[in-house]
């Protein structure tokens, strides 16, 4: 019998069976789950894209929206983590709002995510070549744009163990970059490093430490959403784990404390030594993405070969990210397509359980994106990050109300809340703040827009171009499939879930203070 054609069709109680997620072959160790983990949270957002929340916010207004951005992504992957480990399915959040909310909802936010993340690889391929441009000045940057979409196309070809592994030792390298990047800026910012005792001087330094106030504060939002997205990839790759109720728990745990860690702790540096106007920051010219704030800092330092050494860094933190956005939107392609949403031979793999059709589309399509940005400038880097970070902000919130619908007909259905695998931290205070304010931020960041002179029609489209792409999916499938929400008592909890994969509950399972310091690392 075709499954393909059965995922097309409903119940009579409207729920969807999920029968062909095992066509993908769960390849993926706990170990590649936690340094994914960190390769999705750790990438050009802090290296590049972080810079021009500077000029915007000042160091206190950039510091205070990458710390609430993540708290609120703590939460959003507390409640991702909660579902995935009970329904580790390959679709993750977007099978998970079909199943619990309604499947037009499920529609609209999987090509939501997966054209958000077909942006983000053409735009990563993109700071490719410029960032290669710091060396060779005089060389075209569209050399290096195809050298590293071939690359990242072969890794991609040779399955999700190789993509796994690929990721394991590009997050490393991370890691260890940003801990020497901590470092060094420690002893600049004391003045070990360059003479220069900088304490809080520049949080003082003409505006700072919040420049433009509350509204560039809220403007910044946009950017640190950008920044961290790609964090739930943990969710997606669920479905290719060997024990995701093991793996994914211990990916999720100490998430928060890399951010605040990695993230918060490089944004404050840079904060403290960079002048929030410096002239190379992302503003004036799409050359200046080579030119990160970090590279900045070290530049300032006197450090030229840490500053190549950083570059270095960027790039294959920029190689990373496009990999995982090749991966990402082949797999959410093929979810699609095995649930009825997309043709049918997107949702073949081969032999080895790599879904072929889709990852060949989706490198077609990126390649398409990354084409069409030759022909702009400045500007066309700015819709990228626009539009991928309004993407992001409508996944976290639809993961968040998922989950409230989840653990309601969860606990109607007289389930146990012990039996979960994972429990979200908070719940549901944490959920509950962190939904009311993205959708405010979600809404509000496209203020600038109004002010300042006339009304800046072109950059209201580029802030808000993802909310009406969105609804119009949403509707346009709920009119012509005739959609309804699921009733509370009639959400599946059996199908797939974690005990019919003969996984088991690790949720008791007692971990030292040892183990977790060393779990940041590893």
């Amino acid at each position: 019998m075709d499954t393909t054609q059965e995922s097309e069709e409903y119940t009579k109680d409207g729920i969807k069976r999920f029968t062909r997620q095992d066509n993908l072959k769960r390849s993926l160790s706990s170990r590649h789950m936690t340094m994914i983990a960190i390769g999705g949270t750790i990438g050009t957002g802090l290296f590049v894209a972080s810079g021009s929340s500077f000029p915007v916010a000042g160091p206190g207004g950039a510091l205070l929206a990458f710390i609430i951005s993540g708290i609120i992504l703590l939460f959003v992957m507390n409640s991702l983590a909660e579902m995935s480990t009970f329904i580790p399915v390959a679709g993750s959040f977007n099978s998970f709002a079909e199943r619990f909310v309604d499947p037009a909802l499920g529609f609209a936010v999987a090509y939501n995510y997966w054209y958000s993340w077909i942006v983000a690889a053409a735009n990563d391929i993109n700071a490719a070549g410029l960032i290669v441009q710091y060396w060779l000045p005089n060389t075209k940057p569209i050399i290096w744009n195809f050298t590293v979409f071939a690359i990242v196309l072969c890794l991609n070809l040779l399955g999700s163990r190789i993509y796994g592994e690929t990721e394991f030792w590009l997050a490393l390298i991370k890691v260890v970059a940003i801990t020497m990047f901590i470092i060094i800026g420690v002893l600049v910012a004391s003045g070990i490093i360059g003479g220069t005792k900088y304490g809080f001087k520049m949080w003082s330094y003409k505006e700072a430490p919040f420049v433009n106030g509350a509204l560039g504060f809220l403007r910044v939002f946009i950017i640190s959403n950008f920044s961290f997205q790609g964090a739930e990839i943990v969710g997606i790759t669920a479905g290719e784990s060997k024990d995701p109720s093991r793996s994914v728990p211990r990916a999720i745990r100490t998430i928060f404390w890399r951010i605040l860690l990695f993230y918060v702790l490089s944004i404050f540096l840079i904060g403290l030594i960079m002048p929030y106007d410096d002239p190379n920051l992302l503003k004036s010219g799409a050359e200046n993405v080579a030119y990160s704030p970090m590279v900045i800092v070290l530049r300032i330092a006197g450090i030229k070969p840490a500053a190549d050494i950083m570059n270095a860094v960027i790039l294959t933190s920029v190689i990373s990210s496009s990999n995982s956005g090749t991966y990402l939107t082949s797999r959410a392609l093929y979810s699609l397509s095995v649930e009825g949403k997309g043709p049918k031979i997107l949702g073949k793999v081969t032999k080895k359980g790599l879904p072929l059709f889709s990852l060949l589309v989706c490198a077609t399509v990126i390649m398409g994106f990354f084409l069409i940005s030759l022909i702009g400038n400045q500007t066309v880097y700015t819709w990228f990050v626009s539009i991928t970070g309004v993407s992001g902000t409508i996944s976290w919130i639809v993961i968040i109300y998922t989950h409230y619908r989840f653990r309601r007909g969860y606990i109607l259905q007289g389930y146990n809340i012990d039996d979960l695998p994972y429990l979200a931290l908070l719940y549901p205070f944490g959920q509950f703040f962190s939904f009311i304010l993205l959708s405010f931020i979600l809404l509000a960041q496209g203020y600038y827009t109004f002010i300042g002179g006339p009304f800046d029609a072109s950059g209201f489209f580029q802030t808000y171009i993802g909310l009406p792409i969105f609804f119009g999916m949403w509707v346009l499938y709920k009119v012509i499939r005739k959609t309804k929400v699921v009733k509370l008592n009639e959400i599946d909890f059996e199908t797939e879930n974690y005990l019919s994969l003969g996984f088991e509950n690790h949720r008791h399972e007692k971990s030292s203070l040892k183990q977790a310091i060393l779990s940041l690392f590893s």
